[in-house]
């Protein structure tokens, strides 16, 4: 009976879909799964979600929720991590209103820009205290690493611990959903190979009954131009900016358009703002996000717990529960994973986490070697890999100059800000983080 631990199961809605996807395996549905979170009130919302999900699928787990990690650890075959660290207030809230004061824009800040260096700085120590109780009470376990910025968390993970972890994100099979909806294609029937770095990965091919849709895509991407209409995503902004840099680089990339936009330095700039209109991009879209998430979230608490209502069930696109079953019974499957790369992209370097297809069985979760990338795909992710390998540096020998480094060489930041003002931004930065940071020296 796999024993299979929720750290940050507070984040409801997400264990709940999690939960879905593990208890749908019949192997899998006597699971003891343990629940842990630092917010007793979300944790027992989630303990009553896990009660409901296993009624409905007739599943007979064993439930369990703690406020202490180490208990939650102890013995534990499987770790899913699902925290935000500072979470919206102060966290989020510090990563957007400062930059602002400087000029500089966001839409996600959760990834890469200075929101997303502020986000590792505080997330990495607590995922390596994690890893370092895992490596006392559960060494053999595989941590399934959900958190991000997910490059950098799982970076540090692999240069400072020796747990077996995978990077897990639901953007390769989200976007091949929105490529086959684009094209009129049943969701589903796309053959693809996917390759780079998290949120920065590329479709290297994309096939459909044999054939190479690249050139549909084209043409599909012509009628959008012609109508001067773009498909819409999450209703609030369309996808006009992934297809423009399909436009010029010849591959889609697998990360949003609000995302990939501060990813690089060509559609947020200051004076520009018409590039924002002409691109729908979003300014604030993670704040936006948040406060809704706020205001829904008693109403959605109470139909989650109320036992009249029953919860809308549907498989997710989320590998964690295919690695677990594949792990467990020998029946292999295909995931996209971020793993170290040694000997994956000859292009890339040495040691990045990459995200590739992965085989996984009983022999535990094996890359598949993609070799070089087209150039230009591998110099894009390298402006965004720089960054990231700083901010790494820094969380892991407290050296506070490698944060000014990865703010200095982040792609849109330097487009935006002279080098002053990058470095006056990070020193009250890392102020208002207070304790949420560790000491720099």
């Amino acid at each position: 009976m796999a024993k299979i631990v929720f750290i940050g199961a507070g984040s409801t809605v997400f264990a709940k879909n999690l939960m879905v996807d593990i208890l749908t395996y019949d192997v899998l549905k006597e699971s003891e799964l343990i629940l842990h979170d630092i917010d007793e009130e979300r944790l027992k919302t989630s303990e009553i979600v896990a009660h409901k999900v296993a009624d409905m699928l007739n599943a007979k787990p064993t439930i369990k929720s703690t406020l202490n990690r180490r208990e939650a650890l102890d013995g534990a075959d499987y770790v899913i991590t699902m925290i935000q660290v500072a979470g919206y207030k102060p966290g989020t809230v510090i990563d957007f209103e400062i930059p602002k004061k400087y000029g500089l824009k966001q839409t996600i800040a959760d990834t890469l820009g200075i929101g997303g260096i502020m986000r590792s700085l505080r997330t990495i120590p607590v995922l390596l205290d994690i890893c370092r109780d895992m490596e006392e009470l559960c060494p053999d376990a595989t941590l399934l690493q959900y958190v991000n910025p997910m490059v950098m968390n799982c970076w540090a993970i692999d240069k400072a611990t020796s747990i077996k972890t995978v990077g897990l994100c639901h953007s390769v099979p989200h976007t091949a959903n929105d490529l086959a909806d684009d094209m009129g294609i049943p969701r589903g029937e796309l053959n693809y190979v996917v390759a780079g770095i998290n949120h920065m990965a590329f479709f290297l091919s994309l096939e459909h009954n044999g054939k190479d849709m690249y050139p549909q895509l084209h043409k599909t991407m012509a009628g959008f131009d012609k109508s001067g209409v773009w498909p819409k995503r999450f209703g609030r902004m369309t996808d006009h900016v992934r297809y423009e840099m399909f436009r010029r680089l010849g591959y889609f990339v697998t990360e949003s358009s609000e995302h990939f936009s501060e990813y690089v330095p060509f559609f947020i700039k200051d004076g520009r703002d018409e590039l924002l209109e002409e691109f729908d991009i979003p300014i604030d879209e993670y704040i936006w996000r948040c406060e809704y998430q706020i205001q829904e979230w008693n109403h959605l608490r109470k139909e989650l717990e109320d036992p009249t209502k029953p919860l809308e069930l549907e498989e997710s696109v989320e590998f964690g529960s295919h690695i677990i079953h594949a792990l467990e019974t020998d029946q292999p499957t295909r995931i996209y994973g971020n793993v170290p790369n040694y000997g994956i992209i000859d292009n890339l370097p040495v040691g990045v986490p990459v995200e590739v297809p992965c085989l996984v069985d009983r022999n535990g979760i094996q890359p598949v070697t993609i070799g070089k990338i087209p150039p230009q795909l591998a110099r894009l992710m390298q402006t965004n890999i720089g960054p990231q390998e700083l901010t790494v540096e820094a969380a892991l020998t407290g050296k506070r100059e490698h944060i000014y480094h990865a703010a200095m060489l982040d792609p849109h930041t330097s487009a935006e800000l002279s080098l002053e003002q990058i470095w006056s931004m990070v020193d009250e930065m890392i102020e208002a983080h207070g304790d949420w940071l560790p000491e720099y020296q």
